[in-house]
C-alpha cells in the first residue's frame, strides 16, 4: 500500500506543479547497499544515486508524473 501511496501523490504533485514548471517523478534506486539492509544490496549508493541525479537535471518540458529507474520509463 505505501508503493501505491507513493505513486498516487506523485502523480498528484505533478498535475498540481506541472503547470507552475516544476516536474515531480519518482525514481527507483535499485537493491542498494545501506545500513538498512546491512550492505546486502547489489548495487552502491553512486550506481543508485544516478537516476536522482538524472531526474534533478531535467530540462523544461522533461517528463513529470513517471517512475524512473536509469533505464528510463518503468511501468507503476
Amino acid at each position: 500500500s505505501s508503493k501505491t501511496a507513493l505513486n498516487a501523490i506523485t502523480v498528484a504533485f505533478a498535475r498540481e506543479l506541472s503547470p507552475r514548471g516544476m516536474m515531480v517523478n519518482a525514481a527507483a534506486p535499485g537493491y542498494t547497499a545501506t545500513d538498512l539492509n546491512a550492505h546486502r544490496g547489489t548495487r552502491t549508493v553512486q550506481q543508485a544515486a544516478e537516476i536522482i541525479v538524472q531526474l534533478a537535471a531535467l530540462k523544461a518540458g522533461g517528463p513529470t508524473g513517471g517512475y524512473f529507474d536509469e533505464n528510463g520509463p518503468l511501468p507503476w
